[in-house]
């Protein structure tokens, strides 16, 4: 169920779901702005609420419209990719063996091995699932740290695109998912989504208790979400 308000010029998309509180997003790539709210929560109060945080909201569609708009990726040579954090000129060859993905550090070039005549959606596919082979050798590494540090314990993780959030938890299974951009960003905000999730199966919730467990397990967490927030849209 969705409907759209107008707050000081600026359209509004709120999204009616089956959740306790509101919550504010701003898309990228153009900066579209989205609130998720109760089912039974008054227009009036939802109304009241975006315009509290309309300068937060004009601050961060500015940072997407300053950016442009920018071509979609074709997945060919010359192009800028981004791994941890990391920007990676592209290389596209042909082969008629396993197609694959290296990387080259030293020359700051992704070397993508893909069939001759393959489409952009081929090889969009071979450097997405690098990606998610990547983060997935990646993230054992940090759970296993942290349960030793949090006294719990994950029954599994998944990675997976996600649109408006960085990780979820499933409290009740100990499931937790990771979105699959994180590939792209710096280690460290891997780090970060990863404890964060972990520490819903502590606190489901985001409240005083959830907040405190983190600053107990990862200290500098407040800094690493500004940075996370404040960062680039990276396509």
């Amino acid at each position: 169920m969705g409907s759209v308000i107008n707050i000081d010029g600026i359209d509004i998309e709120v999204i009616r779901k089956n959740i306790k509180n509101m919550h504010l997003y701003v898309l990228a790539p153009d900066g579209r702005v989205r609130i998720t709210a109760p089912f039974r929560m008054k227009d009036s109060t939802i109304r009241s609420f975006a315009a509290s945080k309309l300068n937060w909201i004009k601050k961060h569609r500015g940072k997407y419209q300053n950016q442009g708009i920018r071509p979609d990726k074709r997945f060919e040579t010359g192009e800028i990719h981004y791994y941890q954090g990391r920007d990676y000129l592209l290389n596209v060859l042909n082969t008629g063996r396993r197609q694959r993905v290296e990387i080259c550090n030293e020359k700051n070039r992704i070397d993508l091995f893909v069939r001759e005549g393959s489409t952009l959606e081929q090889r969009k596919k071979v450097l997405t699932e690098w990606y998610r082979i990547r983060l997935k050798e990646q993230i054992p590494g940090i759970i296993e740290k942290y349960e030793k540090k949090m006294g719990v314990k994950v029954n599994g993780f998944g990675v997976k695109q996600m649109k408006t959030r960085w990780g979820t938890c499933n409290h009740s299974t100990g499931r937790i998912w990771i979105n699959l951009e994180l590939a792209k960003r710096d280690k460290k905000f891997l780090e970060y989504i990863v404890v964060h999730e972990m520490t819903h199966l502590i606190e489901k919730n985001h409240n005083k208790r959830f907040y405190s467990y983190m600053d107990m397990f990862m200290p500098e967490w407040k800094e690493i979400r500004k940075e996370l927030k404040d960062s680039p849209v990276i396509l």
